[in-house]
């Protein structure tokens, strides 16, 4: 028994070997199964779709993008139309590049609550 144990460790059995087999099942029902026992405190991945901070950007038909920025990663949200432009190329900028905003578009949410600005831009 115990020599059985010390090849398992040092995993001396020849690849295809019942032995070897067994170890690999073994390995595999860990990483598997082990999650549904063993709180990890990892965080799942967030998806594509735009969120709380995530930008979004499409094609807008011919030479330009437009990118859906979430108030949420806005530092400024107000009333002035200068500020607000401002602050759209702080964030889209490092993701696109030197661009100018040509037009901006508040996006609302069922209740009326702004939660983002559709921003047309060009290189």
């Amino acid at each position: 028994m115990w020599k059985i144990l010390k090849s398992y460790f040092w995993w001396t059995y020849k690849r295809g070997s019942l032995h070897y087999d067994v170890m690999v099942t073994l390995i595999l029902l860990f990483l598997f199964v082990s999650p549904q026992f063993i709180h990890y405190r990892d965080k799942p991945v967030e998806s594509g779709m735009p969120g709380n901070s995530a930008v979004m950007v499409q094609s807008d038909g011919s030479d330009g993008y437009v990118y859906v920025v979430p108030t949420a990663i806005m530092h400024y949200s107000g009333d002035d139309n200068t500020q607000r432009q401002t602050e759209l190329l702080r964030v889209i900028q490092p993701i696109a590049g030197d661009v100018t905003v040509e037009k901006v578009e508040a996006v609302r949410d069922g209740r009326g609550n702004l939660t983002a600005y559709r921003a047309w831009v060009k290189h």
